[in-house]
């Protein structure tokens, strides 16, 4: 299932995301954005398939949870964007495609599903649409990073080789 090429190419995009994850967020209240989260899950998405996707988006949001960067919300939006981005990709073959299953994936499942997380797990009672301006702009803005990095890397004559490795 796991060829060695695709395992280097998750454990990559994991480790590029854990380390972004110190550089690069958004406070924004209980929740943290991190826009480059969402830029590799489309990434994944689209060089993957959903299930390392999800698998990527679960290793990073844990190990930002372990290394005190991130919170238990990285968990419900990072996983069902990444899911949801995955299978538009496989449906449409289209990076724009993957781009709208992360935003809405992120933005409005994963908002929505994080509102028992935060009462749950962190003691905080919110409103149902609490997270979603907060997730929305993260996910939109890492989405179209995703789709132009992606873009940028289909011109390049080593992408073919990518792609087929990746798969």
């Amino acid at each position: 299932m796991f060829t060695p090429q695709k395992l280097t190419v998750m454990a990559v995009l994991v480790a590029l995301g854990t380390i972004s994850s110190h550089l690069l967020y958004i406070p924004t209240g209980f929740a943290k954005a991190f826009p480059v989260q969402h830029a590799i899950n489309v990434t994944a998405a689209i060089l993957l398939g959903p299930v390392p996707a999800v698998i990527i988006a679960f290793v990073m949001s844990l190990l930002r949870n372990l290394l005190g960067v991130g919170t238990i919300l990285a968990f419900p939006g990072s996983m069902i964007g990444a899911m949801l981005a995955g299978l538009m990709y496989r449906k449409f073959r289209r990076t724009w495609a993957a781009g709208i299953g992360e935003v809405f994936g992120t933005g409005v499942l994963g908002s929505l599903l994080s509102v028992p997380f935060a009462q749950i797990f962190m003691g905080n009672a919110v409103g149902m649409f609490a997270f979603l301006p907060a997730f929305l702009t993260s996910s939109f803005c890492g989405a179209v990073i995703g789709v132009f990095l992606l873009r940028v890397i289909e011109k390049t004559p080593y992408s073919k080789r990518l792609y087929d490795q990746a798969r």
